[in-house]
């Protein structure tokens, strides 16, 4: 496996699941400074998550400003930081994000340190879990898959259900079904690959804010593939499609600078 280093600290690898019909997007975020530990760090990664019904997108940074400024208007399903990474380093970057964003993505410390003092330091400031380096690969690949279970449980069959919206992953499909006491008969909306995937990513992240370039992965795009209002155009359509309106109990909202939310009224909508 090989990574490509560019000049702002930002080191990117892309990994899509080889299966027809993927259950899910999933995004994860490293911080390392060792090429050594970050190759061996991310094949661990592909051997816990790639195997699954998943599309998975890494992208590691070799310098904690970097990947500060990326989670300013960035989106992942998993953080692992390296307490110890250049510029800002990992335990002041998990110090930041837990200080000044309101999505709690899970947060995995790594580091050579290993006296109690230093665990609890980390825990204290908000990581859910700690490994020391050298890190034992089927270990971390449990731990791994521990908080990403927590984050967004897996889905146990071809049909994942959001309140009345239920997803058929075999068919690509969407099933709206009658609010409770409604005679009306289900409806089945029209979405083409890329929509149906986006509304699943978007479901899947109900209440949390979702990147731009976080949905587009989810769709099958890249950012060079695309021009931002590609993604605005598929969100104008699935709202339509979906009836994402708030007098509906489910609002699709842009949120500048970073991307959208999917934020439901109504406690049978989650």
């Amino acid at each position: 496996m090989s990574v490509a280093q560019e000049t702002s600290g930002r080191l990117l690898r892309s990994t899509i699941n080889r299966r027809s019909h993927p259950k899910n997007s999933m995004r994860i975020a490293i911080l390392e400074d060792d090429p050594h530990q970050l190759s061996h760090l991310m094949q661990t990664l592909e051997h816990a998550l790639i195997a699954g019904d998943s599309i998975v997108t890494i992208i590691a940074f070799s310098n904690g400003t970097a990947m500060q400024q990326a989670l300013r208007s960035e989106t992942f399903d998993l953080l692992i930081l390296d307490w110890n990474a250049p510029g800002l380093t990992g335990i002041d970057l998990l110090q930041w994000l837990r200080k000044w964003q309101t999505d709690q993505v899970p947060v995995l410390m790594l580091s050579a340190l290993t006296s109690e003092q230093d665990v609890v330091r980390a825990l204290d400031l908000g990581a859910d879990d700690y490994i020391v380096k050298p890190f034992r690969p089927m270990e971390l690949r449990a731990r791994v898959q521990r908080l990403m279970a927590r984050r967004r449980p897996v889905a146990k069959s071809y049909r994942e259900r959001f309140g009345r919206c239920e997803f058929d992953h075999l068919s690509q499909s969407v099933r709206i079904h009658p609010a409770p006491g409604d005679d009306e008969t289900a409806e089945r909306p029209t979405l083409t690959d890329r929509e149906f995937r986006l509304a699943l990513t978007l479901f899947q992240h109900m209440g949390d804010i979702v990147s731009r370039s976080h949905l587009l992965e989810s769709a099958g795009y890249s950012d060079q593939e695309v021009s931002s209002r590609t993604l605005d155009s598929h969100i104008y359509r699935l709202r339509g499609k979906l009836g994402l309106e708030a007098e509906k109990g489910l609002s699709l909202r842009a949120v500048y600078g970073r991307g959208y939310r999917l934020e439901s009224s109504q406690q049978d909508c989650t």
